[in-house]
């Protein structure tokens, strides 16, 4: 199980998974597709690089998003 993050951007959503070594973004129209698609890339990372880039040692067991400024 992956913590995803996903982000509404102005044209869509991005989503990319917390835990797992290298870059790996899914995007779409919609949070749901959104979601499928970072299930692949996820999926398709894992069957390119192997399970070495699981860092499961690095899963949160929560995940929060939090807004600072920066003066």
């Amino acid at each position: 199980m992956f913590k995803v993050v996903i982000s509404k951007k102005e044209d869509g959503y991005v989503g990319y998974p917390i835990g797992l070594d290298g870059v790996v973004v899914g995007d779409g129209r919609t949070y749901e597709e959104a979601l499928a698609n970072t299930k692949s890339a996820i999926r398709l990372h894992i069957q390119t690089f192997g399970t070495k880039t699981i860092k499961s040692a690095h899963f949160p067991t929560e995940a929060f998003i939090a807004e600072v400024a920066i003066s």
